[in-house]
């Protein structure tokens, strides 16, 4: 499912936060989603790069928004692709820092089930072991985090949340997806690929302010993975969707949600133009 050979229509949406009013507008902007909330994106492809948890309340609504759309886009010839970010790891692994007081009251009901909590969490607040419980390796939030990959060619773009290094491409995309799935499916080490500060999740090389050296290396990846771009999110860009190195990379995290404040965009790709699509 890593890989969408699309030609066409492809739009890609960053970093979403848990604000669902935010992750609408963007939808609606993509030209993909009716005053209904129901797909009208036809054989459109939509890509969005991960972080759709925390730092916002509205997490339960976003995965399941995306999660309608994706069986409407597939039955009118479209797709959806929702890719992990570092969040959804970073949930699944226990840590719970950035979740909001909503975001730990929304999974509640799960705290009455029967599986057993880490001694750290036996004297937790209900809503803490909820939210352990359902985001834990193989819990019922976590299995529809395996079916998604961490990093996805659509058409002639790669798509990840923080960036492919020369390294994780030579490791291999379909290596670290699978590794992903097992992680997030059924638990034990967590993989170096989703861990490292250089890896696809963390990775910021080219989302700052990439020098000849960074260039160079992207063109290398690009290159061997037989692609013109990579998109990236995880990392803000303030004034909204940038490119650099020559338009091979495009960061499309423009913090749309609330909790950053800025305004929802998406980055539309037509065969080979490039578009930035804003209110």
């Amino acid at each position: 499912a890593a890989a969408v050979p699309t030609a066409g229509r492809v739009v890609a949406l960053g970093d979403l936060h848990g604000d669902l009013n935010a992750t609408r507008e963007a939808l609606r902007l993509s030209g993909v989603l009716g005053d209904a909330d129901q797909w009208i994106g036809g054989t459109t492809t939509l890509v969005q790069t991960g972080d759709q948890l925390d730092r916002g309340d509205d997490e339960p609504e976003i995965l399941a928004l995306l999660e309608r759309l994706r069986a409407q886009a597939r039955a009118a010839g479209g797709a959806i692709v929702v890719l992990n970010g570092n969040h959804e790891v970073m949930n699944v692994a226990g840590d719970l820092r950035y979740v909001t007081p909503g975001g730990f009251e929304d999974y509640v009901s799960f705290a009455s089930s029967e599986v057993r909590v880490p001694p750290a969490l036996a004297n937790a607040p209900a809503q803490v072991r909820g939210r352990w419980v359902a985001f834990q390796p193989g819990g019922a939030i976590a299995q529809t985090f395996a079916a998604r990959p961490v990093a996805a060619i659509v058409g002639d773009s790669l798509f990840v949340h923080g960036g492919v290094r020369a390294r994780w491409a030579a490791y291999g995309i379909d290596k670290i997806n699978e590794e992903a799935r097992r992680f997030l499916g059924e638990g034990g080490p967590m993989p170096e690929a989703l861990r490292a500060e250089d890896g696809p999740l963390w990775d910021r090389s080219f989302s700052q302010a990439p020098g000849a050296a960074e260039c160079a290396e992207l063109v290398q990846v690009l290159e061997g993975l037989g692609v013109a771009r990579m998109v990236v999110g995880h990392t803000v860009q303030r004034g909204g969707i940038t490119s650099a190195c020559d338009e091979k990379v495009w960061r499309i995290d423009v913090g749309m949600s609330a909790h950053y404040g800025g305004t929802p965009q998406a980055l539309e790709i037509n065969d080979d133009a490039v578009t930035i699509r804003a209110r």
